[in-house]
């Protein structure tokens, strides 16, 4: 069930405010603790945390929250190729308007890798951003007819790498392309990986 799913009434109320709250700081770049977070919701600081216990927690629902519509993006295309394109100009609009949560899930999971490197946390439940998992391989499914198992998994490993917050740090920090370029680069990225994988196919018969 959706995070969001789970709290009727004034819980929903709460959830939505805490969430709401999470979104607007992080939009500014900054890092949110739970204390923090409860302070400028006016809502006190042990309901916050009943909701959230880590800020690890928070941060994955607020990536879900932010995300919501992305899971229930659907086609009606055969093509897989024009399916992956609609897809990420659907899904990364929706993405750049939540960057800083996205950004904020990118940097608790090198945290998490840091001190799980030095045994400060080993075990510490990891954090999975996304839902990557879930989403490409519906996406990428017409491909399973096409394509030999082998090349079907390494397409959506691919595109997996394509699509996916981590792109930001590329193209944006480092290349200084606008959020328009971003996304022609990433359809343009997943067009050539989907065309290389049928090229690979076509060369084993």
């Amino acid at each position: 069930m959706a995070l969001f799913q789970q709290y009727t009434g004034a819980k929903k109320r709460t959830f939505h405010r805490l969430i709401n709250t999470a979104l607007e700081a992080l939009e500014e770049g900054g890092e949110l603790t739970i204390t923090e977070l409860a302070d400028k919701s006016g809502i006190s600081r042990a309901t916050a945390y009943r909701y959230f216990p880590t800020q690890s927690d928070l941060i994955a629902a607020v990536v879900e929250c932010s995300l919501g519509p992305i899971f229930y993006w659907k086609s009606d295309k055969s093509d897989c190729q024009e399916r992956v394109n609609d897809f990420l100009a659907f899904a990364f609009p929706q993405m750049l308007k939540h960057e800083g949560a996205l950004r904020a899930a990118l940097r608790i999971s090198l945290q998490q890798w840091a001190n799980q490197r030095r045994n400060v946390e080993p075990q510490k439940k990891k954090f999975v951003r996304g839902n990557r998992k879930e989403i490409l391989p519906s996406i990428l499914q017409p491909l399973k007819f096409e394509l030999p198992e082998e090349l079907y998994q390494k397409v959506v490993y691919a595109i997996s790498v394509v699509y996916g917050s981590e792109i930001f740090m590329v193209l944006k920090d480092i290349w200084n392309l606008n959020n328009q370029q971003l996304i022609s680069i990433a359809q343009w990225m997943s067009k050539a990986i989907i065309n290389q994988a049928r090229q690979d196919a076509l060369n084993r018969q």
